[in-house]
């Protein structure tokens, strides 16, 4: 028996911990923490330690399959396969054709890549991904204020003396859209220093219980941000200079926020106006002080908005592009940066062909995809291929989409499993693992407190006969006459390369950004810098930098002027609609809210033994005990939940976690199909189905689906 260590890094979310592989005879049979990571240092969490049941399941994919006129399964050749798929997509015109993107690609840099650039060369508008239930609002408030949709703008936490959250819980998500290993510790280290660490949310999360806690009532956010902005324009804690040096258009924030003082938006945020008012002076004058949103303040009626004023905190009190505020991030490699000029990554760039949504990098609601099936027309979606994603549990009222798939005339899967999603698919081809392949970090990693890089090579050769993902979008191309990513782009991407092959490749693309970006070598100009043998040479991966730079802001903002744009058209007019919140529903009187688990990942790991053992993997409504005995319902006992869309079943756990009208419930469960057996069986409720598919639901300035802050009702089963 061959038995080795192999040093990698984990891309299962954004802190990219690392890990060391232990290997036997070119089988993975452990992962642990890697102790000699810079930031992770000996830490990891229990997914990614358990993602070696994943990389081994028998349960996984492992040949390419067909579905038979029977409509079942069954293994073919990958050439018969592709040819056949090839054929179907030769037939159909190229703005038929259309994809949707997983949450798990997002951490791979050559299948995301790949996937957008081969969407881009069909020319269609049909892009899809898990952005429109997750971040994009976040990226259109970048584009808004600072012309740039791919700027992440992030908190300065080792350097912060006030952070305030807004619906994040990166205790149990580590840092979503953050890139800050051990990120416990920094949020710790903050209060140690002498700071605060305030958490805005409806539920009592396992963040705000270990901090200071706010709790307001579902999707007021806004609200509460534009009442502490009335607070600090109106008592003069705003800092002018800051703002006349950075910005234009603060008036028309001026206005709509002294229409929202705190008194008058109490009723709708829940929070008393004293504690606003506080909360509003603690912030603005504190040494420094920064806010950070995430999946709870994005998936609101007024998403994009909440973003813009999660940045506005910073930006009126002097605290954008500055220590301990918030900053701008700065790939290094720099990705995000030349997608936008080469069209890859755009914002109200494109319309969809329904709704007249603006597209968000270059993508548009996924909530669309059932109608845009179903609606005939010029562009009719005919053609999809679904990238490691489930869409049928992760969009709302994914019924709707299971009934339109098998309209399609061709579906095509890359992924690990059979899932409720593509068991629909004409082919599903067998994707690789992170331990199967090489990678560069990208997405989320240069939102970086503490600037790193680390590469790592494939630990073990692909299982089966799975392929990398951008090689079969690369062959599928190539076969229908597209180029996603050849000579002319790499020209566009890396100008200073003389060296151009015929056709690009993952490796070459990002080992030449890596090259020409902020910390490398410029092609052997500057000495000492990075290139890919470089970093091969540390496999733990290289600190850059003590903390990430500050005075980028004449980099990063790509407005005329290279100021932040406060009164965009679309803002303003956002900012008019708001009104007043949206009359309660006798009916359906409680909000639903959604909430991260710290043994579950979305709807994709569920078939660990590991991560579904023991009492803690029971599927529970967190409900007030005030709201639970008005309904009759009794902790542990079965309950109903219902909206206006739909309704679920599932256990009840009455606590006062929640807020009286508040309801939470874990999301990405309620299994019901597919080749894992292990998550078919572990039961749950796809909250997803209480959620509206209807077009005048969707946010309009970044298509998102509204998740948080549906009006329910609950009943005993």
């Amino acid at each position: 028996m061959t038995v080795e260590t192999k040093v990698t890094y984990c891309r299962i979310c954004e802190p990219l911990c690392g890990l060391v592989a232990t290997v036997e005879d070119g089988t993975v049979t452990q992962l642990r923490p890697d102790a000699d990571h810079p930031l992770s240092r000996g830490q990891a969490c229990p997914k990614g330690i358990a993602f070696v049941e994943i990389q081994n399941d028998p349960d996984r994919v492992l040949h390419p399959l067909k579905r038979n006129d029977r409509g079942e399964f069954e293994r073919v050749t990958w050439d018969s396969a592709l040819d056949d798929i090839v054929a179907r997509l030769r037939a159909l015109p190229r703005n038929s054709i259309g994809g949707y993107l997983g949450n798990p690609p997002a951490f791979s840099y050559s299948h995301a890549t790949w996937f957008a650039a081969f969407l881009n060369a069909l020319g269609t508008k049909h892009s899809y991904s898990a952005g429109s239930q997750d971040i994009n609002s976040r990226f259109a408030a970048s584009a808004l204020l600072y012309g740039a949709v791919t700027q992440l703008p992030f908190p300065d936490l080792p350097r912060t003396d006030f952070l305030m959250i807004l619906g994040g819980n990166p205790l149990v998500s580590h840092g979503s859209a953050l890139n800050a290993p051990r990120i416990k510790d920094q949020l710790s280290g903050i209060t140690k220093r002498g700071g605060r660490v305030v958490v805005v949310d409806p539920r009592r999360t396992e963040t705000a219980r270990a901090f200071e806690h706010v709790q307001v009532r579902p999707d007021a956010d806004a609200w509460l941000l534009l009442s502490m902005l009335q607070v600090i324009f109106a008592e003069g804690l705003a800092d002018e200079a800051a703002i006349k040096e950075q910005t234009v258009g603060v008036d028309a924030l001026r206005r709509a926020a002294a229409q929202h003082p705190p008194e008058e938006t109490e009723a709708m945020t829940g929070v008393p106006a004293d504690v606003v008012r506080q909360l509003a002076r603690d912030f603005a004058t504190a040494p420094s002080a920064t806010a950070y949103g995430r999946t709870g303040s994005c998936l609101g009626r007024h998403a994009t908005l909440v973003g813009v004023l999660i940045d506005v905190l910073a930006i009126v009190t002097g605290n954008l592009d500055r220590a301990g505020g918030t900053l701008f991030s700065r790939g290094v490699i720099p990705l995000e940066e030349v997608a936008e000029k080469v069209g890859l990554a755009s914002y109200a760039v494109k319309k969809s062909r329904l709704g007249g949504f603006d597209d968000v990098l270059g993508s548009f609601p996924a909530v669309l995809m059932a109608d845009e099936i179903t609606t005939p027309g010029d562009g009719q979606l005919r053609a999809l291929f679904v990238s490691g994603g489930n869409p049928i549990l992760s969009v709302p009222n994914g019924q709707k989409l299971a009934q339109a798939l098998p309209q399609l005339d061709l579906m095509v899967s890359l992924d690990l499993y059979v899932n409720d999603t593509n068991r629909y698919a004409d082919y599903i081809l067998p994707a690789t693992t992170w331990l199967e392949r090489e990678d560069f970090p990208i997405a989320v990693a240069s939102a970086a407190p503490t600037p790193f890089i680390q590469t790592t090579e494939a630990v073990v050769a692909p299982r089966g006969e799975a392929r990398q993902e951008w090689a079969v979008y690369d062959e599928i191309a190539t076969r229908i006459g597209v180029e996603p990513l050849g000579v002319g782009m790499l020209q566009k991407l890396a100008p200073l390369s003389t060296r151009m092959p015929v056709r690009a490749t993952p490796k070459l693309l990002f080992s030449l950004l890596l090259r020409v970006g902020p910390y490398g070598d410029r092609l052997g100009l500057r000495r000492g810098g990075l290139n890919a043998k470089k970093l091969r040479q540390h496999p733990h991966g290289i600190v850059l930098a003590d903390h990430a730079a500050t005075g980028q802001l004449k980099h990063a903002v790509r407005h005329k002027g290279g100021k932040v744009r406060l009164d965009a058209p679309a803002l303003v007019e956002e900012l008019e609609r708001l009104g007043d919140r949206h009359s309660d529903d006798p009916v359906f009187p409680l909000r639903l809210i959604g909430l991260r688990e710290l043994r579950s990942h979305n709807s994709w790991m569920h078939n660990s033994p590991t991560l579904m053992k023991g009492a803690n993997r029971k599927h529970q409504a967190r409900i007030n005990p005030l709201d639970a005995e008005a309904a009759g319902v009794v902790d542990g006992g079965a309950v109903r939940i219902r909206s206006r869309f739909g309704e679920i079943e599932t256990l009840a756990l009455v606590s006062d976690e929640v807020g009286p009208g508040t309801v939470a419930v874990p999301h990405g469960w309620g299994h019901e199909g597919g080749g894992w057996e292990l998550a078919n069986k572990s039961g749950g409720a796809n909250s997803n189905r209480l959620a509206s598919s209807e077009i005048a639901d969707v946010e309009r300035l970044a298509g998102m689906a509204h998740l948080n802050g549906i009006a329910v009702a609950l009943e005993v089963v």
